[in-house]
């Protein structure tokens, strides 16, 4: 089953992003195919305000475990962060989930 994470960042986390980004990435590039998209949601200004991820996963809990070790997470960055399970009503990617 699909898991999103949508997460929210606190007001003026933004250099906290930026100096941490590294490690999300690397940590985003360690789910290997189970991650099946990732990436920032966008402000007005075009600049992060938060992420959204979607993961693969056996369960809620396997899903949860995985995304709340996220790097943004223990840095403290997001100031709001949902796991919810997805249903794929359209799929044009090509991929059966």
């Amino acid at each position: 089953m699909l898991y999103a994470m949508i997460a929210k960042d606190k007001p003026g986390s933004g250099d906290k992003r930026v100096a941490t980004r590294p490690v999300h990435v690397e940590h985003l590039k360690s789910m290997g195919e189970k991650l099946v998209l990732a990436g920032p949601l966008l402000g007005p200004d075009g600049n992060p305000e938060g992420s959204l991820l979607l993961l693969e996963a056996d369960s809620l809990e396997a899903a949860t475990a995985t995304l709340m070790a996220d790097p943004f997470i223990k840095e403290g960055i997001f100031g709001s962060v949902e796991v919810k399970p997805l249903r794929i009503a359209f799929n044009h990617t090509g991929k059966d989930f």
